[in-house]
């Protein structure tokens, strides 16, 4: 398995939980901060920087803005994707406007993926 923790760009993971955008901020101080399962945000794994971590459940939450749909990032997402896969975790992809649209849907999906990921149903 490929090292899990890149130093080079730890920096920049602090730089990110200092300026997370406004879907970010949501899920994180209104649902992700509290919940009973840890889970990181802006957290250095190989050499991405993902939006949220939960070890426990061994996942990875990415909220994608409209710049992930455009055919170039559509095909690094996947790279991004097939590289976390390789520490065995899950990426779980949730759009911007459904944390804005749709927050206590997209609340209710998390908690059940990370129970399910966990056993704790």
């Amino acid at each position: 398995m490929p090292q899990m923790h890149n130093k080079r760009i730890v920096a920049n993971a602090r730089e990110l939980r200092k300026n997370m955008t406004r879907e970010e901020k949501h899920l994180w101080y209104d649902f992700l901060s509290g919940y009973p399962v840890r889970v990181l945000r802006q957290r250095v794994i190989g050499n991405y920087i993902v939006d949220f971590y939960c070890a426990k459940a061994r996942i990875v939450i990415e909220l994608d803005g409209s710049q992930h749909y455009d055919e170039e990032d559509i095909i690094k997402d996947a790279e991004r994707t097939a590289e976390l896969k390789k520490y065995n975790l899950e990426v779980v992809r949730i759009p911007n406007n459904e944390v804005k649209n749709n927050f206590n849907g997209v609340c209710e999906y998390l908690d059940k993926i990370i129970k399910e990921r966990i056993g704790d149903e």
